[in-house]
């Protein structure tokens, strides 16, 4: 018979608890935002490129789309391809560097992200509105600091 081997409960340090949490909660706030974003057919990262577009009624290169998602996708090609065979966005070429590849939101776009606004909202006070505006913006301010550290 083998013996048990004994091994010691290590602590964690207060940051490895924090850093825990955080994505815990990511994990669960995200998995709550899944069933507005499926009835739409998006994933999150569609929807960030879309929200981003929004934000740039010119359009952007692809690249500095990339530089303000979220969360990195390596392949904002594949995500665009998606997008933009649904309607939601047109791409085109730089004209002074063909090299540059230009997306924009297109009408149906808009209107996608105008139904979506509400529900997201809503989602977004369900999950977090029990906290209040004080905590709220103590929260964000806590969370802003650790990414600047990060």
């Amino acid at each position: 018979m083998k013996k048990a081997v004994k091994t010691a409960k290590r602590t964690a340090c207060p940051e490895e608890v924090a850093y825990l949490e955080l994505v815990r909660t990511t994990d669960v706030l995200g998995r709550r935002m899944v069933g507005v974003l499926k009835d739409e057919d998006l994933s999150s990262n569609q929807y960030n490129i879309l929200r981003i577009l929004r934000g740039s009624p010119d359009g952007l290169a692809c690249g500095e789309i990339g530089d303000r998602m979220i969360t990195r996708d390596p392949d904002i090609t594949r995500l665009l391809d998606r997008l933009e065979k649904r309607g939601l966005i047109s791409r085109w070429r730089d004209e002074r560097d063909r090299r540059v590849v230009m997306a924009k939101i297109s009408p149906e776009g808009l209107k996608l992200l105008g139904r979506m606004d509400l529900p997201v909202e809503e989602a977004h006070r369900r999950q977090l509105g029990h906290l209040g505006k004080k905590r709220l913006g103590e929260l964000v301010a806590l969370l802003r600091a650790a990414r600047v550290a990060g």
